[in-house]
Parts: C-alpha cells; structure tokens; sequence
C-alpha cells in the first residue's frame, strides 16, 4: 500500500458487476432498473452505467431527465432510462427525442407532457405514478381513474405510450407497506379496466425489493444495494460488497500519530473521529479530522507515502461507509455523496 498523493475512492467493476448479479438472483423474475441518482451514488455515473451494462443492465433510473440523457450516450438507444422528477417543457422535449420513459406524478405534468409529444410529433413513454400515501409527488386515487383517461385518450391519438404504473413506499414498516402495495394493486386494476396492462409496474426500491418478495413488481428500482451499501441500521447483505474503497496517503509521521491527506474540506464528516480505518499493519483509530488533513493512531514502519484505507470493504480492517454513517445518524449514500471532486475516482479493476 504505497505511492499516492492524493486522496482517492477506487471503483471495483469486478464487486459492482457480482453485487448486481447478486441483486438480480434476488429479486428474479422481477427486471433490476439500476438507479443512478446523485453522480451514480458518488461512485461516477460513467463508470457505473458502463459496468451495468458490461453485466448485462438493460433498465437505468435517472431521476432527472438530464442524466437520463448523458446515460443515453453512454449505454446507447437499446438502454431504457426512467426520469422520474417533474421538468420543464425543454427538458420534456429533450427526453422525447431521446425516447426516455418518464415517471409521471401529477396530472398538469401529464398534460404538458401531452402537449410537447403533439407539438414534435414523438410520443411519449409514460409511467403514471400513484399516491400510495407517501405524499412525495404521485396521483392521489380519487384523482387516478381521470388521470388513466387522459392518457388513454392520448394513447390512442398516438401521442402516449402507456409503459408503466408505478409509486415509491415508506419502507417504515410492514404494515405500511402492505396498505401501500393494497392502493397500488387497486391503482393497477383500473390502469387494466380501461386497456392492456402496462409492461412495467414497479413499486419497490432496494430494501422492500430484497426482503419483501410479495411487494415487487414486474420491475425493481435499486439503487444503493448495488453499490454495496446497505441499509442504516439494517443486517448485512449476502453476496453483496462494497464497490468502492475511500483510501488516502499518508503525509506525516509524528512519534505516536499520522497525518493522512483527507479532512472535512474534501467532503469527509469531521464527525467520523474515533471510527476504524485500515492500514498495512492492521486497523487504527482516526482520531481526528481537520480541514485538509486527518490525524490516525500510528503504527510500527507508518511513512510519507503510505495509504490508509478510511472506508471499503473490510480487507484491511477498515469500516464500511454505512458503518460509518450509523455514528452519525445517517446512511451510507451521503458518506459518498458528499465526497468532493478532489476526492480522485480512479478504477481499480
């Protein structure tokens, strides 16, 4: 472990590709829509959609339509996107001409929606959202069965294909869920009522996908689980690791401690003090984090140029990312997700 002059979080394509064979076993017959949200977790939304679709990915959520359209480029016009937050009228025709599926949770969103698919000529791919009592954007039911009309009627103008019904859950508790998963299924029986049953109904992100089978839908939105982040406060997860180590060079060494080149500055929460991190000689204490650099209990040999592993996988005795952000009462996306560009993403296999 040696030779770095700067901190780095290292992409393992090999562990990414084996978490989401590892996810699709899982969740099978259900289709994994790999989420990409946030620069694909903080680990690099190139990187990720390229590795996704080396393993085989063929559903890729977005969130925004801006995102769907870099992924796009990078996995090619077979890829289906989801863009699931509501845009404005140039983002909407942007995502027509580029054939994304747009998750759609109001119905002044769908009629716009409408309305630029007639202006271009190009219909549009439409997932109807319904409130299942989350309250984060979606069709309220007593508004559901006039919102499935107009989009029948544009359907059958030729402005509108009806790809899917969808909603996001709490993931509180099972009784929650299953009250949620009631108002879909009706949500889904009037989508039915009134013609073909879309292709795509999904419910489930990665929790409620992995440990609540009878939740899924013909399709699985996860995020996190492929990354190798698992749930705050949630058991480990089999077959699943995570796909990037955070590693940063040693800078000093003083008698009983070295300062290694990551601080707050760089994104790291200077809350993580006293958390475990990996070395050559086994695991030390951080024992303090400043703007620029971090300070960890020393070790026998510990010289300029050394690597210190904050957070990974486990192989040199340090913690994971959500281990760490049980500390501080978070969860292990925003670990990442906060790192800064000066943090270097570099692939390592």
């Amino acid at each position: 472990m040696g030779g770095l002059s700067r901190p780095e979080l290292r992409l393992s394509s090999s562990t990414f590709r084996a978490n989401i064979d590892a996810v699709r076993a899982r969740v099978a017959p259900s289709t994994l829509m790999l989420v990409l949200k946030d620069d694909a977790y903080g680990h690099g939304l190139s990187w990720a959609v390229e590795s996704a679709a080396d393993a085989g990915v063929t559903w890729f959520g977005s969130y925004d339509i801006r995102t769907g359209l870099t992924v796009r480029r990078i996995a090619g016009g077979d890829a289906r996107i989801f863009a699931w937050v509501t845009s404005t009228d140039a983002e909407i025709d942007d995502a027509l001409m580029q054939r994304l599926d747009l998750g759609v949770g109001t119905s002044d969103y769908l009629r716009r929606i409408i309305t630029r698919a007639e202006a271009l000529g190009t219909p549009a791919r439409v997932h109807l959202k319904i409130d299942t009592g989350l309250h984060r954007n979606g069709i309220l039911p007593d508004d559901w069965a006039a919102a499935v009309a107009v989009a029948r009627d544009a359907e059958r103008a030729g402005l509108l294909e009806f790809e899917g019904v969808w909603s996001h859950i709490a993931e509180a508790s099972d009784a929650d869920d299953d009250v949620a998963q009631s108002v879909f299924l009706e949500a889904v029986r009037t989508v039915a009522d009134s013609g073909t049953t879309p292709a795509a109904l999904h419910l489930t992100a990665s929790a409620a996908s992995w440990w609540r089978p009878e939740l899924r839908g013909t399709v699985s939105r996860i995020g996190a689980f492929c990354y190798g982040i698992r749930s705050a406060d949630g058991p480990e997860l089999e077959g699943i690791l995570p796909a990037a180590s955070l590693v940063a060079p040693v800078i000093s060494v003083q008698r009983d401690d070295v300062t290694i080149g990551i601080g707050s500055f760089d994104g790291f929460p200077s809350t993580l003090a006293g958390s475990r991190v990996g070395t050559s000689a086994g695991t030390r204490t951080l024992t303090s984090v400043g703007h620029t650099t971090s300070t960890v209990e020393g070790w026998a040999g510990a010289r300029a140029g050394d690597q210190v592993v904050v957070f990974g996988a486990g192989t040199h005795g340090e913690t994971s990312a959500t281990t760490l952000a049980e500390r501080i009462d978070t969860v292990g996306e925003e670990i990442l997700t906060r790192l800064t560009s000066r943090v270097r993403r570099v692939v390592a296999d």
